[in-house]
């Protein structure tokens, strides 16, 4: 009874207390992921509370930290707390897909058409300008999406223009001002400055 006394202290802080250390590490970097995510958007009233609790569980971890500064085994707990916390975070950001997106398409002039059509008979808004490359008259095509639609906008460019350039950002704000599509009228959806009828 007395040796497994003994022993019981060194296995909580050998095992135990980074095992602690770990988990806080990712839950506080996850929360703060999440927290830039929707400082980004103007999230402000979401990304106080998640400032609040982030602190707080990152305060109890190092203190932990500090208490066991002998344990080499916190530090690497910490560590690695930090690195999957990171890949939570963006994980679980992939999986909301909150807010929207601008992805705008670079294509030859003669593949612009079918391309604007598609995108507007799914429901998407689209505006469409003249540019000029290298290669002669070009097309760039802007539109507005929600992020967890990104995929089917993707889709619709490599089906019809494989060979097509596009970039996406994020978009903070929008206002709506335009006639939009029926079935964008249906779903209510992020249509932005750039919602309307593409001009072929």
């Amino acid at each position: 009874m007395i040796a497994t006394a003994a022993t019981e202290p060194g296995l909580m802080t050998v095992v135990g207390i980074p095992f602690l250390i770990f988990l806080a590490r990712i839950l506080d970097v996850t929360i703060g992921t999440l927290r830039i995510t929707f400082v980004s958007r103007g999230l402000k009233y979401l990304a106080a509370p998640l400032g609040f609790i982030e602190m707080l569980i990152w305060v109890l971890a190092i203190s932990q930290v500090m208490q066991h500064l002998n344990s080499w085994s916190t530090y690497i707990a910490y560590a690695l707390g930090f690195g999957m916390g990171n890949y939570v975070g963006l994980l679980l950001e992939e999986r909301l897909a909150m807010g929207s997106l601008i992805i705008r398409t670079i294509t030859p002039h003669q593949e612009a058409s079918g391309l604007t059509t598609a995108l507007w008979e799914a429901g998407f808004g689209v505006t469409s300008v003249d540019a000029r490359g290298e290669t002669g008259p070009m097309k760039v095509i802007f539109t507005v999406a929600r992020r967890r639609n990104l995929a089917k906008v993707i889709n619709l460019i490599k089906k019809i223009d494989p060979n097509a350039f596009y970039t996406i950002e994020d978009v903070r704000f929008f206002h709506e001002t335009m006639p939009t599509h029926p079935l964008r009228r249906q779903r209510r959806p992020f249509a932005g400055v750039f919602a309307g009828k593409a001009r072929k």
